[in-house]
């Protein structure tokens, strides 16, 4: 049997920072992640927009505020390090009626608390000189915000990790979970490993891991999977995509809305529609994980969010089947995209913790128990945060 001082479980950007950061620390650390994809990076991590968030959303003082700013800072310090592609190239939240425009303000009010600088609330020619194709009354401008390729990113950092020692092995589906008094033994498809300390950054399946490695502790959440679903902007319609466009926040509910951005290889996309899944990956409509979608519609939490937001939830699947209501919602601040200039593209999963109470949890959470640790909600903006949420997940292990 393989032993190891620490043992993380997937091999998306945040387990990748959770060995890095670690192995910066201590050089000498017996240190193995274990990735049950033939790649890295293959689920949220690799299917997301590419967008390094400012940290204007969240609830000043959380640990999504915290680790936003300061993992944004050094992710961006990471790329210029190492050559990983990334622009700065800022965006706006665009008000259409006045109604979102109380919304901006306190969206400007919450940005300035988290440190956020040089946020500006501009009018329509402000607004037609950033953006020339978008209708809004106002807008909010954020300078702050970047764009960036996250596999590249994790590829790098696994270069890193291994120049230090680390290893990181694929195709391992961790099957069974073993405490013994002085160690924790990890089963998987093909082979055994022996640790001392285990970090589940497992993502979708967090939930799992954890209750493999405690089945004992009682559980308050359950990760519940959404699906978002993009539009490609044909190539001849960019142009009306100078930066990043967002709208302004639905405040009741935890998505960002459908938005416009440009992508760090010069493409552009619409989205996402935000729907539940069937299946923990389900990427595609048809996908159907029978167990897991029961699993989810029976779940306490699960009933009392979808009975409280089930207007929004019927909206958001009708969009995902009608394009021209999709188009519609983008319509409201870019009038000019036309039916045929947006095609079906990307989508991913998000894996959303759900409170018993029937609340979405909205901040990060991480659960140290002994000589483990498990990372069991890190929506966005996980990816921007990654570093300090790995920085964190190091201190904890040698706390």
């Amino acid at each position: 049997m393989q032993k190891y001082d620490c043992l993380i479980v997937g091999a998306g950007i945040v387990g990748l920072l959770a060995g890095y950061k670690l192995l910066k620390k201590h050089p000498n650390l017996k240190l193995l992640i274990l990735e049950k994809e033939s790649d890295i990076a293959t689920h949220q991590t690799g299917r997301n927009s590419g967008v390094i968030h400012s940290g204007l959303y969240y609830k000043p003082g959380s640990l999504k505020a915290k680790n936003c700013i300061e993992g944004r800072k050094e992710l961006i310090e990471f790329c210029n390090k190492f050559s990983v592609p990334v622009e700065n190239c800022g965006k706006i939240i665009a008000a259409t009626n006045e109604d979102e425009i109380k919304i901006l303000y306190d969206l400007e009010k919450r940005g300035k608390a988290n440190g956020i600088e040089n946020l500006k609330i501009i009018d329509k020619d402000e607004i037609k000189e950033i953006e020339p194709y978008v209708n809004a009354v106002k807008a909010l401008k954020v300078p702050s915000c970047s764009i960036v390729n996250f596999k590249e990113v994790c590829i790098k950092v696994l270069e890193e990790i291994k120049k230090f020692g680390g290893e990181v092995i694929l195709n391992e589906k961790v099957e069974k979970i073993k405490i013994t008094e002085d160690s924790i033994i990890i089963t998987t498809k093909h082979d055994e490993f022996k640790t001392k300390k285990l970090i589940n950054c497992a993502g979708l399946y967090s939930d799992k891991i954890a209750k493999m490695a405690i089945p004992d502790k009682k559980m308050d959440m359950k990760i519940i999977p959404f699906r978002g679903e993009y539009y490609d902007i044909i190539p001849e319609k960019k142009h009306l995509i100078k930066n990043l466009i967002y709208p302004v926040p639905d405040p009741n509910f935890p998505f960002l809305g459908v938005h416009l951005t440009k992508m760090i290889n010069g493409n552009r996309e619409a989205g996402p529609k935000a729907v539940f899944a069937f299946s923990k990956e389900g990427y595609k409509k048809t996908d159907f994980n029978m167990g897991e979608f029961f699993e989810s519609i029976f779940y306490k939490g699960f009933l009392k969010i979808a009975l409280k937001h089930w207007k929004m939830g019927m909206f958001e699947m009708y969009r995902s089947f009608s394009k021209k209501e999709f188009l519609k919602s983008v319509q409201k601040f870019l009038p000019d995209l036309r039916m045929e200039d947006i095609v079906s593209g990307n989508s991913g999963v998000r894996a959303q913790a759900i409170g018993k109470n029937g609340e979405m949890i909205d901040d990060f959470c991480i659960l140290q128990e002994q000589n483990q640790i498990h990372v069991l909600n890190a929506p966005s903006p996980a990816a921007t945060a990654s570093f300090a949420i790995g920085e964190k997940i190091a201190e904890l292990a040698y706390e």
